[in-house]
């Protein structure tokens, strides 16, 4: 009987070292993601499907993860930034090569989003979403059909909209209204853009972030600069909604995912990035975020009502004045400056 006893207490042992050693020795992928941009449900699903272990972490702005990564200290093996933000990172080597080979589900990619300006050999980044920039507004409460960024220097509509707490996006619309680039480098149309902003803003409700989609719903805004992928979450909830993409132009931005410099998972995350690009996923993903896939399989599997909407998938002669934002260089810092001295006002 003890040396039964003790025989299971040996083996019981050994299962709890082994046990213990799985875990210990079990990868986990450490995904820097924007707030609210992913279906975490998929998480579990990866796991079960390949033992690896997803770490979640998130961020509000490019900016944020680029000072995160660049200062180094935390090795992320995914992250998913915007186009200009892609085009600074490939340019100061703070991103992994990329191996296609690897991720067999790339050819579901539409063709419209390989090549772009910021990565064009798609050597370093593969798509995730796409949308653009407009202005949302509540048809109970706006009666006009709003068409242009010229309604939010309208003084009737003072205290009723709300701006992007977004340096790039919210000087991109009074450049866009004063008929320039949103890439500008010229000294003197970013001052002219700057004067625009600060004469705006006695007229503007708030400059906010993930928080508009509430204050529209709530109608404590009419009105409100978005994302197309929040417009898109609160028209399908609420169709007195409209979303209007402004003649003079805008942001057409894409988000792709990307593996950071020192990444210690290079396999898993290639294994993570294939997982996405998967249809099934990619359709999860869709579902749950509301902006638009650059997977053709994904889109067969959506809401057919969706194909053509100005929030979702708007026709291309909408799209003629957009356009793609570049990384301006050293020339950022007198975006800093300039957007240092609007929210100083």
């Amino acid at each position: 009987m003890k040396r039964s006893i003790i025989f299971l207490a040996i083996v019981t042992l050994i299962a709890t070292l082994f046990v213990g050693c799985a875990k210990k020795d079990q990868v986990v992928l450490n995904v820097y993601n924007w707030g609210d941009y992913i279906d975490e449900d998929i998480f579990k699903m990866f796991e079960e499907e390949t033992g690896i272990k997803i770490n979640y972490e998130t961020y509000a702005t490019n900016e944020e993860m680029y000072t995160k990564i660049k200062k180094g200290g935390t090795r992320y093996d995914i992250a998913i930034p915007s186009d200009y933000m892609i085009e600074k990172m490939i340019k100061e080597d703070l991103v992994e090569p990329i191996d296609l080979n690897k991720i067999p589900n790339y050819s579901n990619i539409d063709s419209r989003f390989k090549g772009l300006n910021f990565d064009p050999q798609n050597a370093y980044s593969v798509p995730y979403f796409w949308g653009t920039v407009g202005i949302i507004y509540n048809t109970n409460l706006i009666e006009e059909e709003i068409d242009s960024w010229d309604v939010l220097w309208d003084s009737k509509y003072k205290g009723q909209f709300t701006m992007i707490d977004s340096q790039r996006d919210s000087i991109m619309v009074a450049l866009k209204k004063l008929g320039y680039s949103m890439n500008t480098k010229d000294l003197d149309e970013l001052e002219a853009a700057k004067e625009a902003l600060i004469e705006q803003k006695p007229l503007v409700l708030a400059y906010v972030g993930d928080n508009v989609k509430d204050m529209l719903i709530s109608e404590e805004t009419a009105m409100a600069v978005v994302w197309s992928g929040e417009a898109s979450a609160v028209i399908q909830e609420y169709d007195y909604f409209k979303y209007a993409l402004p003649k003079e132009g805008s942001n057409m931005w894409f988000d792709n995912i990307v593996i950071p410099k020192g990444s210690g998972n290079i396999e898993a995350a290639h294994a993570f990035i294939n997982f996405l690009c998967r249809p099934d996923i990619g359709f999860m993903n869709a579902d749950y975020v509301g902006y638009a896939t650059c997977n053709t399989e994904t889109l067969k599997l959506l809401d057919a009502e969706l194909l053509g909407t100005t929030y979702a998938y708007p026709d291309a002669s909408l799209l003629e004045n957009f356009e793609i934002f570049s990384d301006p260089g050293v020339f950022i810092s007198e975006y800093d400056r300039v957007w240092t001295e609007i929210k100083a006002k």
